[in-house]
């Protein structure tokens, strides 16, 4: 199957590429799969981090093209050199995948740019906006933030989407807000909250919600640029 223009540019932006295997899968929700991987020698080549992505070739179930995809990686497990991937189960080629996923199936997966580290100097919180496309990351996050507080806001769309697993701590606040009119609760929640001078936010939503409470967080919280963190994980 062909790569197209999309895999020459990864190629020429220096993406490192490997072959992934299938080990097994698991339903979360109704609306979430969980597939697992033996790593292909990824992990020993690009050591486990907080947000930690890879972007995946999605075979196209009609035809030999192949879609590009980023996904987060959990469960990394360097020494059995094995992760994890969540998926959410919506019309498109990678959700297709995914219910056909079975032991011993290969995916391809390119390495480009993932480095996120957390501050050097400890914030006295972190603010998290996301939702359930963000929320594997955000479970890396919370897992590497050890004792420093958190809030998080997290937007959903399905009633099943509030029993995905968390990886929260008994100091982290978690508010769940349905997602209506494009996001508003969460814009409106990032213009109500009070905000530490020294608190780091991590923002990671639709595109619009995203831009709104970056916005916000520089403007009416203050934060350099510096303190916040921002990507947006969809249109």
């Amino acid at each position: 199957m062909g790569k197209g223009f999309n895999g020459l540019m990864v190629k020429a932006w220096g993406g490192a590429d490997y072959r992934l295997t299938v080990t097994s899968t698991e339903h979360i929700t109704d609306k979430f799969v969980r597939v697992s991987f033996t790593a292909g020698g990824l992990l020993a080549d690009h050591p486990v981090h907080p947000t930690q992505w890879i972007r995946l070739w999605i075979p196209d179930a009609s035809s030999d093209k192949q879609h590009h995809r980023g996904y987060t990686l959990v469960e990394q497990n360097p020494d059995a050199d094995t992760f994890s991937i969540d998926f959410a189960l919506h019309n498109g080629p990678a959700a297709d995948w995914a219910l056909r996923a079975k032991p011993g199936d290969p995916l391809d997966a390119t390495v480009l740019g993932s480095d996120f580290q957390l501050p050097e100097q400890t914030p006295s919180e972190y603010v998290i906006f996301g939702d359930t496309a963000s929320l594997p990351a955000i479970n890396t996050l919370l897992e590497a933030i050890g004792d420093t507080p958190a809030r998080i806001w997290l937007e959903w769309q399905y009633e099943s989407d509030q029993t995905i697993p968390l990886r929260n701590k008994p100091h982290h606040e978690i508010t769940w807000l349905q997602r209506i009119d494009d996001g508003r609760l969460m814009r409106e929640a990032a213009q109500e909250m009070s905000c530490a001078a020294d608190a780091f936010a991590w923002i990671a939503c639709c595109g619009q919600t995203t831009r709104s409470i970056v916005k916000t967080m520089k403007g009416q919280h203050a934060l350099p640029k510096t303190a916040i963190k921002s990507q947006a994980y969809w249109k």
